[in-house]
């Protein structure tokens, strides 16, 4: 199996870096500027915390533009949110090469632009759980044991490719599964992460304080109940006890753990708020649904969704 990395940042150089450094699937990785020079010269690095052995790809294959890789079998989409639009046009020769594709973005509204793209029948539903940034350029950091990636059909079907990819990235020391309802689990996700995001970025601190903090953890826990509201009021089968489910995952993860949102805030970039509580908020407002913790991180972050002129805080 031939895997194209298209973004090789903080998921998409994650796990591409890991199943390449494993063998267990030939990858290539789409990067641009320092980043695509860094690993040109010197590999591709990913540091992981907690005493754990450093992994390094020598010579990856790598280059800006995807049409140069030649055919694959898996696109694994990792841009930011924002960059979509130019990241589907990119990938055109890819999947009209047959390729499937499957984001590994944040969000639940992610695949609904590559199915208007491409129609239906190359999109593979992604989630993927992880805590990692790009550190400096050719070296991606970790933090935290975590590392899940749950990949499927959007019609519930069992096929190949889905179980392909999952037992590649199971190989390479993931913890990967086909689950039966891809669209649930990404919804499991987005409860999860919206309350990790919204909290670690409007407070700027990482999950450790916030949880252990009443008032800060009430808080986290408003942004999660919220987002599973409009998720079953929109038809999400979501499991019960979902939030006390997504509540004992941040209480699991390292307390120096800490979301993209919060990092790309922190560096003056723009920001996926949008596709996170923005899409919670904005849900709430149409299903006649209350989403006061989701719209408070809406209005704190606005102003900065488009990042911040010469990197100023």
């Amino acid at each position: 199996m031939r895997i194209v990395a298209l973004g090789s940042g903080g998921v998409g150089g994650f796990y591409g870096g890991l199943i390449a450094a494993a063998g267990t699937a030939s990858v290539a990785f789409v990067a641009r500027g320092a980043h695509l020079r860094a690993m040109r010269d010197h590999g591709l690095t990913i540091e992981r915390d907690g005493g754990r052995p450093t992994l390094h790809v020598p010579n990856p294959v790598v280059a800006e533009d995807p049409a140069e890789l030649g055919p694959a079998d898996i696109v694994l989409l990792g841009v930011k949110l924002g960059d979509t639009e130019a990241a589907t046009r990119a990938a055109r020769p890819l999947v009209e090469g047959g390729a499937a594709i499957v984001s590994l973005q944040n969000g639940v509204t992610k695949d609904d632009a590559l199915r208007e793209a491409f129609g239906p029948a190359p999109v593979l539903g992604g989630v993927a759980y992880v805590a990692s940034h790009v550190a400096r350029p050719g070296v991606i950091a970790q933090t935290g044991p975590m590392a899940r990636l749950l990949v499927g059909e959007h019609d519930g079907r069992r096929s190949g490719r889905a179980g392909a990819l999952a037992e590649a990235a199971r190989a390479a020391g993931v913890d990967a599964a086909v689950p039966p309802d891809i669209g649930v689990a990404m919804w499991q996700k987005f409860v999860f992460l919206v309350g990790l995001s919204g909290a670690t970025a409007t407070m700027r601190l990482p999950i450790g304080p916030i949880r252990d903090d009443p008032r800060a953890r009430a808080f986290l826990r408003g942004l999660m109940e919220e987002a599973g509201a409009v998720g079953r009021a929109g038809g999400i089968a979501l499991p019960a006890g979902e939030v006390d489910a997504a509540m004992a995952r941040a209480d699991a993860v390292s307390p120096a753990m800490t979301s993209s949102l919060h990092h790309d805030l922190e560096a003056g970039r723009p920001l996926e708020m949008p596709w996170l509580s923005g899409t919670v908020a904005g849900l709430g407002e149409r299903q006649g649904i209350p989403t006061p913790c989701n719209a408070a991180v809406r209005a704190i972050l606005s102003p900065r969704v488009g990042g911040w002129p010469d990197g100023a805080r």
